[in-house]
């Protein structure tokens, strides 16, 4: 590690416990989310974030209820959003999903929906943007209304053809000031925002109005073999996590720290192997 970015680093104070460390479900995909609750209880994590395929068939009361029982918390439901559409009926059915999202979590005892915005290559980025605002806008009193929050995912721009036309923290951020309402904020992923050179202002930007929902964290690997699942555990790759969590909690988020890893080569290993690297690594390079 050059000494420069050691020493950005070596001002943010290690984590000495696991009270923050929430785990997504796709992290560890091949357990299924009786499972992944168990096993995360096992191992000292304190909150996790179920993915709406881990409800298929089941309950999602029931499943909020197992994961307090286990002594978890359920910090949020993943995901809504894709809002973004050439097609009017698209665009409706999109709307009714995200209202369907918002009452499964609200069941769940989820306090926010992730929104992954959506684009449709078909239109000007422009045009996929002024969907968004519309939708997420027709969905946002009902959030309240269910005490459920909507946190906007700005996506690396390698995704901005098909799956978020939302790629820079400031889109994000001007998007929820537009909209106004206190049930819309952000979640800040390092893996989408680590190479943003405008990303510790708007972190602080975004701070002041109280608007940091959620902070996931992974690493990028160098070279990346896949650009959608080949993420890195912590440590692994080029984000400067520690200094971005600084920045996170300079701005006044005291929440949950979401490990979010989608990986081929990770879910192909043994999972509790994985998780204990995980539990180490959220030690060592977080």
């Amino acid at each position: 590690m050059p000494d420069s970015r050691r020493k950005m680093e070596d001002d943010v104070k290690p984590i000495e416990d696991l009270s923050r460390l929430c785990l997504h479900t796709i992290t560890t995909r091949p357990w299924d989310i009786e499972r992944a609750i168990d096993e995360y209880a096992r191992g000292g994590v304190s909150g996790i974030t179920v993915w709406r395929d881990a409800l298929e068939g089941r309950d999602p009361r029931q499943i909020g209820r197992r994961v307090r029982d286990a002594g978890l918390s359920v910090v949020s439901l993943c995901r809504g959003g894709f809002f973004a559409s050439s097609d009017p009926t698209e665009r409706r059915r999109s709307v009714d999903q995200n209202l369907q999202a918002i009452r499964e979590a609200a069941a769940l005892g989820a306090p926010h929906v992730v929104l992954v915005c959506g684009a449709d290559p078909a239109q000007p980025l422009e045009q996929s943007r002024e969907q968004i605002a519309d939708g997420i806008g027709e969905i946002a009193a009902f959030a309240s209304s269910e005490g459920v929050r909507l946190a906007v995912e700005p996506l690396h721009p390698m995704y901005a053809d098909s799956r978020s036309a939302i790629n820079t923290l400031e889109q994000a951020n001007d998007l929820c000031e537009r909209l106004d309402h206190s049930a819309v904020g952000v979640a800040v992923d390092v893996y989408h925002l680590w190479w943003d050179p405008h990303l510790e202002r708007e972190i602080a930007r975004c701070g002041r109005d109280g608007r940091i929902i959620a902070f996931h964290v992974c690493d990028w690997r160098t070279p990346t073999r896949d650009l959608l699942n080949d993420r890195g555990l912590m440590g692994e790759g080029c984000i400067p996590i520690p200094r971005i969590r600084g920045w996170v909690e300079t701005a006044g988020f005291e929440g949950y720290i979401e490990v979010e890893i989608f990986s081929t080569k990770l879910w192909k290993t043994d999972q509790n192997e994985f998780l204990n690297r995980i539990i180490q690594a959220y030690r060592k390079s977080v």
